[in-house]
């Protein structure tokens, strides 16, 4: 029996995670539940799963999470909140597994307590990755910690690394469905709404995370992340356009081969691979075939998506460019959701703020987050 932390258990990957619990009850079992301000699902959550320890954002959402538990009867629930409570869901002793989902950076301080805890992580969090990837991977080597992606790319990626050594591998191709806006002429760009940008054509997902797939600086996190997970320089990834999303990653060795992984777009399939690892199990996810009859392969146009290039470029420099490109997004999308930017301002915000970002490399968490916090400030002043 597997017992579970699961960060950001009232999103997406969350209640995935916990779809594949109810899936599997003789393999795992819920230990601890973090999340943020969705009391109702927590609460929910709560009565269903009976972890250990729930933590919320605030200690007032604590408090009325605590007594709506009590009212109900329940007992046995320690109710804790912020980043310390996250903390301690992810470092617990009764914990064998984290899944870390929270959006953002705010799940870091958690991921990292978790590997020097020496839990194995479950890893869907790409913006951990992003701003402190060379921390991360660092740590977990030390502590002989396994970092599973759950993102469907990566996890592509590191099912095709099993059959080969990382010396043999000449490129990791990250596929891409293109978003909504593959095919829309360019002088249409100023004028697209957070409606349409909200629309994917293939995934359902989380509102950040879908306006970051239709300026495709989703992808562009994600080779930064491939960067850090897999030890490759940036020369060595490369973004392949395939709206079908039938293939979800390949691995191109030296000896001409490449390896695709396929299957359903469903995410409870990189979630059972992560918690699994390196079992696997059976399960209802089958892929029909059916759906081979035809792809599609097409190079990125990086005039369209110039979110794309400023992430290639940060890699390139990595350290504070890839936490400064992070952090402006996050602040430029929420200013176009809430309609204070054009689609194409959030890219003119990405590239002024790392072009007023220093280079350097953070060495510890602390310095992660307060690099994170200035390229905020940045974003945040350019856009009043």
């Amino acid at each position: 029996m597997k017992r579970l932390a699961i960060l950001g258990s009232t999103g997406s990957i969350g209640q995935s995670t916990l779809s594949i619990v109810e899936q599997f009850p003789e393999r795992y079992q819920v230990a601890t539940l973090a999340a943020g301000r969705n009391i109702d699902e927590v609460f929910a959550q709560s009565v269903r799963w009976r972890p250990r320890l729930v933590s919320l954002a605030t200690e007032e959402l604590a408090a009325q999470l605590q007594a709506r538990l009590h009212e109900s009867g329940i007992t046995g629930i320690e109710v804790v909140h912020g980043t310390a409570g996250t903390v301690v869901c992810s470092t617990r002793a009764d914990v064998d597994f984290v899944v870390s989902a929270i959006v953002g950076v705010s799940g870091l301080e958690a991921t990292h307590a978790a590997i020097l805890a020496g839990k194995p992580v479950g890893l869907a969090n790409k913006e951990c990755m992003v701003a402190a990837g060379e921390i991360l991977t660092a740590a977990a080597r030390k502590h002989q910690v396994p970092i599973l992606p759950i993102d469907s790319e990566h996890n592509a990626v590191h099912q095709c690394l099993r059959v080969g050594t990382h010396a043999e591998v000449k490129t990791i191709w990250l596929t891409a469905s293109g978003g909504p806006f593959r095919q829309l002429p360019i002088d249409q760009f100023k004028s697209i709404t957070p409606e349409q940008a909200l629309k994917h054509p293939t995934w359902v997902m989380g509102r950040r995370i879908t306006i970051d797939s239709a300026t495709m600086l989703n992808k562009g996190l994600e080779v930064i992340e491939a960067c850090r997970l897999f030890d490759v320089p940036p020369s060595q990834v490369r973004v392949t356009v395939h709206p079908q999303s039938t293939v979800h990653s390949m691995v191109e060795y030296i000896d001409g081969s490449i390896l695709a992984q396929i299957s359903v777009t469903d995410m409870r399939l990189p979630i059972l691979y992560a918690l699994a690892w390196p079992e696997r199990p059976a399960s209802s996810l089958t892929f029909d075939l059916a759906a081979l009859r035809h792809l599609d392969f097409e190079q990125p146009d990086m005039e369209r998506f110039p979110c794309l290039r400023l992430a290639f470029e940060a890699a390139a420099k990595g350290g504070t460019h890839c936490i400064a490109l992070n952090a402006a997004d996050e602040v430029a999308v929420e200013a176009f959701l809430e309609r204070r930017i054009p689609f194409t301002g959030i890219a003119d915000t990405i590239e002024k703020v790392l072009a007023s970002t220093p280079e350097a490399h953070p060495a510890t968490i602390a310095e992660v987050l307060a690099a994170d916090r200035e390229a905020r400030l940045i974003a945040h002043a350019l856009l009043a």
